[in-house]
């Protein structure tokens, strides 16, 4: 068997295309353009080149993007003095503070301190409770991709068995809360470090999210045939961009499989653009 190619980047290029439609039609009844600020501190490479794709993204969208980029020598006040001036700034919708920040600045307190409102990474424990208790005001960016992904092959996930490798609070805990969400209906076990018996758990999995930051864990014998294989790791071997699984010998059982690089990655970014819609929808509609 050979597994079908999930193209992250074909299927983000067109739910950009959708939202610029939809952009539009929000900014000639408001006059008003959803406007995203990035904070960037540091010279992390590939916090920049993130950056840059947000960035031609957001154009493709029709959303206007603002960067702000700080020292790595940026102390935390200097860090919460600036989001607190854009927490007020009326013409500021989204704001998105790229991790990682360097050690002397403490994220968890950055993340907490963005207006829930103006929260496109859907971080602030705020946002995180409703979408606990089911009524998300944004989706978390990169378990939203996934979802996508995994619906361009299999729309009806009811009653099926989920395994989530990983548990952060970027992908794994939220990955297990949407897929356990009325709508997607899936049976979640999420695995970690301490999981005993790793392979026979991921061996029953119809869908298996690999979240783990470790290139190439999952093997072909970790893999159920026929599964539904979903690659978020990013890892750096050799000057290239691997995942959390091993793709050639995976891809000859999975039915269907994402690539690294351009399987989640501009799924991720696609629906920070749409949280940024959202965002100014909300704050637009509210006044």
């Amino acid at each position: 068997m050979s597994a079908t190619l999930l193209d992250g980047k074909g299927l983000a290029a067109r739910l950009r295309e959708e939202l610029r439609g939809e952009v539009e039609t929000f900014t000639s009844q408001t006059g008003v353009t959803p406007h995203l600020v990035v904070v960037l501190v540091g010279e992390d490479p590939a916090s920049q080149v993130y950056v840059r794709n947000k960035e031609k993204a957001c154009v493709a969208a029709g959303v206007k993007s603002t960067l702000y980029r700080l020292s790595s020598e940026t102390s935390q006040n200097e860090l919460l003095d600036l989001i607190a001036k854009l927490n007020t700034d009326q013409d500021v919708h989204g704001i998105l503070v790229q991790l990682p920040l360097p050690k002397q600045i403490e994220e968890q307190a950055v993340l907490d301190s963005v207006s829930p409102l103006k929260d496109v990474d859907a971080f602030h424990p705020e946002n995180v409770g409703l979408l606990v208790q089911g009524r998300p005001r944004f989706l978390p960016c990169t378990p939203a991709g996934c979802m996508q992904l995994i619906a361009e092959v299999c729309p009806n996930t009811s009653g099926m068995h989920a395994v989530v490798l990983g548990r952060s609070e970027i992908v794994g805990k939220p990955m297990g809360l949407l897929l356990i969400q009325r709508g997607a209906d899936a049976t979640v076990t999420t695995c970690h470090s301490r999981t005993r018996n790793l392979q026979e758990i991921t061996r029953q999995a119809d869908i298996l999210i690999a979240a783990i930051g470790k290139a190439n864990f999952v093997t072909a014998e970790m893999v159920k045939p026929g599964a539904i294989v979903i690659d978020v790791g990013i890892n750096r071997v050799d000057g290239k961009l691997v995942g959390d699984v091993d793709f050639t010998p995976v891809s000859q059982i999975a039915s269907a499989i994402t690539p690294v690089p351009g399987g989640v990655g501009p799924m991720t970014i696609a629906n920070l653009l749409k949280n940024a819609l959202t965002a100014a929808r909300l704050q637009t509609f509210s006044k």
